[in-house]
């Protein structure tokens, strides 16, 4: 028998079911993700409930000379969770999250969703900011950054990663922090999954309490208005509050007026995270510089506003996604926008687009792999369909939408949400000197590309590799 085989025949010994081959009855179940667009067939997947056995997939994987992907949430649009014939690493069994009140830091396994931190952390009056869908991953989200609701007001979640237990490629089992394997540390914190399978975070949590939350809905040939008013609301608002706006099509919701509903149309929100009873005053200007035609009051707890987005992006739909940063939404920017708004199909389909800053801005630059911290405005086309046979035009229109703005991008994408970037992308999306970093952290880390089903960053090859090469 060959080394791999030996290796598999271990596998199974170690962890028995939760090794699951083509033949397995529960194959196809645990080879879906969330986005049905990709429909691939690893040769391996494992199940794993601790980085010990995480160890020793990634062992036998480096034998067989097959490469890894890894599964939390499978909520990634690029669907980098799965890959043919490839060992796919599935830590959706690894879901626990322990809370420590006093030291405002939570203890959460590689494999939680976002509902499953907020269920911890919540009942505290804490949280961890994090994504706007609560079966989004963790893992994905806060490696490859984190916008959400709370983002203005404390951050992205990669900035909340204190420490993180990392299995390398090797199988060697270490702990990334400020005082051991720190440069480590600094990749995960924006840099993607390229340096290890994470097992376990340590989050930094903030207090949270009440949200006042407020949505305005306009038609379409007031939506270059709209826009004036959003953009000089927006770029004054305090970092306690967080306003964002779509394009999509109206829902039946009584609050809607009836002659807007299944029409395209603008919505623009309000999340005010300061004490409640301020809410009203901080929300207001908003909709009294341009009122809408109609409008949703109400004040949510934090995991409801968390469980807004959930109805809206089910698993096993078809999605693709195209975004940019914006440094303006100028009165031409607002007309471009429309008109994508207007050239959508699908019901399903939206346009997102949000001011940033606030404590985004306020982490050093050099602090963290994360790009791009100063950009103003984060634009979003966002397809989403049922019928295979619509794969191509859906995928067009959000393509088209981007591109058409194209004169305004800020510069650089946001990791998570990067689709079908070229071969060259990691380099556009991190930068020259950032990517360079993120090379050479690599190199040391895993220097075989063992873990390149991602956004890759490829290793970098010291001077005298360079000139053994040469």
């Amino acid at each position: 028998m060959t080394d791999a085989g030996l290796a598999v025949t271990a596998l199974h010994s170690l962890l028995g079911d939760r090794i699951l081959g083509p033949d397995s009855k529960s194959y196809d179940e645990h080879r879906r993700v969330w986005n049905a667009v990709h429909d691939r067939r690893p040769a391996l997947i494992a199940r794993c409930v601790n980085a010990v056995e995480v160890s020793s997939v990634l062992r036998y994987a480096r034998s067989a000379g097959l490469a890894v992907t890894v599964r939390g949430g499978g909520h990634n649009v690029a669907g980098r969770a799965v890959s043919d014939a490839s060992v796919m690493i599935d830590l959706s069994l690894m879901r626990g999250v322990s809370v420590d009140p006093s030291a405002r830091s939570a203890r959460a396994q590689g494999g939680c969703l976002l509902r499953d931190l907020d269920a911890a952390t919540t009942p505290h009056g804490l949280a961890c900011p994090a994504g706007v869908v609560s079966h989004t991953g963790l893992g994905g989200l806060a490696l490859g950054g984190g916008y959400g609701w709370l983002a203005r007001r404390w951050g992205l979640t990669c900035d909340h990663i204190l420490a993180a237990e990392v299995v390398l490629a090797d199988g060697s089992i270490v702990e990334a922090t400020e005082s051991a394997h720190s440069e480590l540390l600094w990749a995960l914190r924006g840099g993607g999954g390229n340096f290890g399978v994470v097992t376990r975070f340590t989050l930094r949590l903030r207090p949270v309490g009440p949200v006042v939350h407020r949505t305005g809905v306009y038609s379409m040939g007031d939506g270059v208005d709209a826009l004036a008013a959003y953009r000089e609301f927006a770029e004054q608002q305090s970092a306690e509050l967080h306003t964002v706006g779509a394009f999509k099509i109206a829902s039946e919701q009584d609050w809607i007026p009836a002659k807007l509903r299944g029409r395209p149309t603008l919505h623009l929100t309000a999340a005010w995270f300061g004490d409640p009873g301020d809410g009203d005053d901080a929300v207001r200007p908003l909709f009294d510089k341009f009122a809408p035609a109609g409008r949703l009051e109400r004040v949510l707890s934090f995991s409801d506003l968390q469980a807004l987005g959930d109805h809206s992006e089910p698993h096993g739909h078809r999605y693709f996604t195209k975004s940019c940063y914006l440094g303006e939404i100028s009165p031409a920017v607002a007309e471009a926008m429309v008109r994508n708004a207007e050239e959508i199909r699908s019901p399903r389909s939206c346009v997102d687009f949000e001011y940033l800053g606030g404590a985004i801005t306020d982490v050093p630059d050099e602090d963290s792999a994360f790009p791009w911290r100063a950009a103003p405005y984060m634009y979003t086309a966002s397809a989403h369909w049922t019928d295979p046979n619509a794969d191509d035009e859906e995928a067009a229109w959000s393509r088209r939408s981007i591109a058409r703005l194209d004169k305004w991008h800020y510069g650089g994408s946001y990791v998570n949400y990067v689709q079908d970037q070229p071969s060259s992308g990691s380099i556009d999306i991190y930068g020259a000197d950032r990517y360079r970093r993120l090379a050479e952290i690599k190199r040391r880390y895993d220097p075989d590309n063992l873990l390149r089903h991602n956004q890759n960053i490829a290793p970098e090859r010291s001077l005298a590799e360079d000139q053994q090469i040469a």
